[in-house]
């Protein structure tokens, strides 16, 4: 699925609400611009709270305490 959006003069765009529903892209989430050589690819950095719970596949033990510390600093 493609759709097509317009950048502002300050380097604003609107993300279309079907890929902010499909890829749970909510006020204040933080995203990972990335260059891959042929464009700009926008992906959701999983938060604090994507990662806990018992079993987590998608962090490890040092991934969430990375991620903690970094939140900590970000708070003073």
């Amino acid at each position: 699925m493609t759709e097509e959006v317009v950048v502002t003069r300050k380097g604003q765009t609107t993300i279309p609400i079907e890929f902010r529903k499909k890829y749970r892209i909510i006020e204040g989430s933080r995203l990972e611009v990335i260059d891959n050589g042929d464009g700009v690819l926008l992906r959701p950095k999983p938060s604090i709270f994507d990662m806990a719970g018992s079993g987590a596949k998608k962090a490890s033990v040092r991934e969430v305490k990375e991620l903690l510390d970094k939140l900590r600093d970000e708070d003073a």
